[in-house]
């Protein structure tokens, strides 16, 4: 098991850049779940995922569990003491599903894990490349395996065919650089230009022309002295 998630987290770290302390967004289902299995979150998961973590959830997931009432009352205290992320709902709360999804819009530029046990919101992540996730099976929290349209990502990525949405922030940056680049190429291309035909070469031609218009106007001197001689 810890081998299956190190081998993950080595996934995460080469290609999207995930660094130390992991933030992790827990909704309501996962807290549950950890009080029913007693689970602790905050000791277990540094070790599990081999790093600090960060815990924390949204005012959307909190707000949801208090609308639940006694039944998630244990989940609701076990989110309060998470650190609270900034969310654009704060007039108008959504659910907590639709919350964590807009949380990791634009490429997860954050680097959010996602934990739930809510296997819809599950399936929307897997649809996002580059968003770890975190559930609970069997008394003990998982990671599961990077999601196909991770790994189809990561392959373009390979071939040049996609810019990493980390890195767009930075193209502005890289433009001076890109712009210098070209200079150079096309000094290149301008040396091998002047390295072209030989331009003596068109000179020979020449000469053998006016020999050869020269070689008429000599027969005929040789003539003239000829008939003079005689």
């Amino acid at each position: 098991r810890q081998k299956h998630a190190k081998r993950n987290m080595g996934f995460y770290k080469h290609n999207f850049h995930f660094r130390e302390p992991f933030q992790v967004l827990l909704d309501g289902t996962f807290c549950q779940a950890a009080l029913r299995n007693k689970i602790q979150i905050r000791e277990q998961l540094p070790g599990y995922l081999d790093g600090a973590t960060q815990l924390c959830t949204t005012r959307c997931v909190i707000k949801e569990l208090e609308s639940l009432g006694k039944a998630l009352y244990g989940a609701k205290l076990i989110a309060q003491r998470f650190e609270v992320r900034n969310c654009s709902h704060h007039k108008d709360p959504v659910s907590g599903s639709a919350c964590l999804l807009s949380m990791i819009e634009e490429g997860n530029p954050h680097h959010f894990f996602i934990a739930t046990q809510d296997q819809d919101l599950a399936n929307k992540v897997k649809k996002k490349a580059g968003v770890p996730l975190l559930f609970i099976i069997q008394n003990t929290m998982v990671l599961d395996k990077p999601s196909p349209k991770s790994l189809a990502f990561v392959q373009k990525l390979q071939t040049n065919q996609l810019v990493p949405e980390y890195q767009k922030q930075s193209i502005v940056q890289l433009k001076e650089k890109e712009g210098l680049a070209k200079r150079e190429g096309d000094r290149r291309r301008k040396r091998k230009r002047a390295g072209g035909p030989n331009p003596l070469s068109c000179l020979k031609k020449k000469k053998k022309k006016t020999q050869e218009g020269q070689e008429p106007s000599a027969e005929k001197k040789k003539r003239r002295k000829r008939k003079r001689n005689r």
